[in-house]
């Protein structure tokens, strides 16, 4: 049932973008393929769409306005929540709605309480996350297909499995040197390393009590950038250095 509904998303989504019966059934092979590629196989895919698709819902009913600037990303029952709300209750609600799906393992939050609004901003994180991408893809050594990336103002967060910590560090080393990237967060695991429990343990509807891990637990490893060297200039005049 839960296969049967993705497909179904996926379909509707191609046949709104214009494509016919083929575009649909490559669309829709290419994304089993992917999934069937990840640690868990196509089983763990799919389940992780279904929980991506539910918290979608979830906030587009409860208000679509508040959560539009919102990103989730889905591994193995790992929600990462990154964005920008516009007040604190906000943030706690997004938090609050991700738990609900079944099957959700851990909760991620990384959203961010301020004003969203700058283009400039917007177009800056996603000029980072295309050539974080690209340059995963281009590099024989990294597994690109098995992470997950997101970057707000300036952070970049990195989520997924690596085959070992040398790919991670790898990883690492490719986001640090893209230009106005501030630092970069994993929540990567290596493979075959189980997804542990770390963190204030709180309840949630159902049999299990989720974990919900923020970016002070120990857990979660923090890679600051260091700072580019200040041209040389006037006295009177102060160079900025952006914080890492």
């Amino acid at each position: 049932m839960k296969r049967t509904l993705v497909v179904t998303l996926l379909a509707s989504t191609l046949i709104l973008s214009g494509c016919g019966a083929v575009g649909i059934a490559t669309g829709v092979g290419a994304v089993a393929g992917m999934t069937a590629a990840k640690e868990g196989g196509l089983k763990a895919g799919v389940n992780d769409a279904v929980i991506k698709t539910q918290i979608n819902d979830l906030w587009f009913k409860k208000d679509v306005d508040m959560f539009r600037k919102l990103d989730i990303t889905v591994n193995q029952g790992r929600v990462l929540l990154t964005g920008v709300v516009q007040n604190p209750e906000d943030r706690v609600e997004a938090v609050r709605l991700a738990w609900q799906p079944q099957g959700v393992k851990q909760v991620i939050n990384e959203i961010r309480v301020g004003d969203s609004s700058s283009i400039k901003g917007f177009a800056q994180d996603e000029w980072i996350t295309a050539q974080l991408r690209t340059r995963m893809i281009g590099n024989k050594d990294i597994q690109s297909i098995n992470y997950s990336t997101e970057v707000v103002q300036g952070s970049v967060y990195l989520m997924g499995v690596a085959q070992n910590q040398a790919e991670l560090d790898r990883v690492i080393r490719v986001a640090q040197k893209l230009k106005g990237v501030k630092e970069v967060i994993s929540y990567v695991k290596l493979l075959g390393e189980p997804i542990t429990s770390s963190g204030a343990s709180t309840s949630a509807p159902g049999t299990y009590a989720p974990t919900q891990i923020t970016p002070t637990d120990s857990s979660v490893t923090t890679y600051p950038v260091e700072p580019m060297p200040a041209p040389s200039a006037p006295a009177s005049v102060e160079s900025e250095v952006l914080p890492p």
